[in-house]
């Protein structure tokens, strides 16, 4: 690949990569949004995440099979424009730096909830503010630098994790550290408040809106591999290895939260980490677990500015996008989408301004809605591509997708039901107004901006450029 001009570096490992992935996925929505999934299906969320999880692996298995058989800038946005046409490369490349916008609000207010445990009467906009200026300058940093941070924000997480998960289970065998409220934690509360779904089906359907915002993020796995070293061997090992350690972490954690507390008294007043081990009398294991909760905010805000920036780098080399955001830095950092991403973000201080109580659930829901729109163009861009290959192609694919043709198949249907839970709760019909309206103005703005037969005939120069 050219080191100047416009074109990206490779300086990311498979570690790099493990743990970017990682820290997108494993964020707000475990550490703060949990909490509505809860209110909403009870224990039954656990449920809700075995099924949600099963999906996530198969879009990610999509991506995978593409992504190692042309790994390119942009990547899900290059194949949507490459098999179902430049109009469905448009949408989705744009909707899915739209969803890490919105992502990257809902992490950001969170980050100034988190803060709030410790400074309650500091403005919660104030650090949304110094957190937005701080990820800015950090994206601004080599790919390699950027990597490296990523790893270690992500180690913490992961770590702080499975300490958690282990000294629950202390806790409930034990009864460590607990005192007089040893008998509040006990298996027996998955079931002994209402029963194990207590709001019915209805309660665990709409709690999918939640549970997909919590895995919305994986995807930056595609992204990285036009700056992986080895995307051959890296993508593969990364995408068989992050959805199930993570599945796993989301399913055990539930578990725990649950059985320490009744779910009925965990709310959305910070983390519920924090505030089930505060309930509970270990202040300082509440504190610990506020600090992590704060990188793993942290390193979720960065790995979804990267992803957004790189997915427009791609557009921006074909013409779908203000060719400003192919320009890189002499580290190979597209610069001029940090700064953008950045100023965008400046609305979450806005919002945290003036409605800093009813922000998280509304960005959730918006951000659900493009999470999907992006996973469901992932699987019918793998689809249209095995229709234009033939057996002897197909044979010799290097990382195939699973259960072909029925897991893809599956995937989808569960997707577009997704979408009509959106549709069918009062709670999150505006976030399906909004996406749809928002796919309704790229649809227009694709007519007066990207001009039949213009930039779209640049694609093969711009991705020489980009890929080589």
């Amino acid at each position: 690949m050219h080191t100047q001009g416009n074109a990206l570096k490779r300086g990311l490992t498979a570690r790099h990569i493990r743990f970017m992935a990682l820290g997108s996925a494993i964020g707000t929505g475990l550490f703060y949004g949990s909490a509505k999934a809860i209110q909403e299906a009870g224990p039954s969320v656990i449920i809700a995440y075995l099924i949600a999880g099963a999906a996530v692996y198969m879009v990610m298995r999509a991506l995978g099979e593409m992504a190692v058989r042309n790994p390119v800038p942009g990547s899900f946005g290059e194949y949507a424009w490459t098999y179902l046409g430049p109009l469905a490369g448009f949408l989705t490349g744009w909707t899915y730096a739209f969803e890490m916008i919105i992502v990257c609000l809902a992490d950001v207010t969170a980050f100034g909830l988190y803060m709030g445990f410790w400074f309650p009467d500091v403005p919660r906009w104030i650090w949304v503010l110094s957190i937005v200026l701080f990820i800015g300058a950090l994206n601004l940093c080599t790919v390699k630098v950027f990597g490296e941070l990523e790893f270690w924000l992500s180690l913490i997480k992961v770590g702080a994790i499975v300490a958690m998960i282990a000294g629950g289970l202390g806790i409930l065998l034990f009864g460590f550290g607990l005192g007089a409220q040893a008998e509040a934690a006990s298996v027996r509360n998955l079931w002994e408040h209402g029963g194990f779904m207590p709001n019915g089906v209805g309660g665990l359907i709409v709690s999918l809106s939640v549970v997909v915002f919590a895995f919305g993020g994986i995807e930056i796995i595609g992204i990285t591999a036009g700056e992986a070293k080895d995307p051959a061997r890296a993508l593969p090992r990364a995408i068989n290895a992050v959805p199930v350690r993570i599945l796993l972490f989301y399913v055990l954690t539930m578990f725990v939260l649950m059985s320490l507390f009744p779910w009925t008294q965990i709310g959305s007043q910070g983390s519920p980490f924090v505030q089930i081990f505060d309930s509970l009398g270990i202040s300082s294991a509440a504190s610990i677990l506020n600090l992590v909760v704060i990188s793993a905010a942290i390193s979720a805000i960065n790995s979804d500015i990267f992803g957004a920036g790189r997915m427009l780098y791609g557009m921006a080399q074909h013409g779908h996008a203000p060719r400003g955001f192919a320009r890189v830095s002499q580290g190979g950092v597209p610069w001029m989408t940090v700064v953008v991403m950045s100023a965008a973000l400046l609305a979450g201080v806005l919002l945290n301004y003036l409605i800093p109580e009813d922000v998280f659930l509304l960005i959730a829901s918006i951000a659900t809605f493009a999470t999907v729109w992006v996973w469901l163009m992932i699987l019918l861009s793998q689809v249209a591509m095995r229709r234009t290959m033939s057996r002897v192609a197909v044979s010799e694919l290097k990382f195939p997708v699973p259960f072909w043709p029925w897991g893809p198949i599956a995937a989808i249907v569960f997707l577009l039901f997704v979408i009509g839970v959106l549709g069918w709760f009062p709670k999150t019909q505006p976030a399906l107004i909004v996406g749809l309206v928002w796919i309704a103005v790229l649809c227009i703005a694709y007519r007066l901006w990207v001009r039949p037969g213009g930039p779209d005939r640049e694609m093969p120069e711009a991705q020489a450029q980009g890929s080589d």
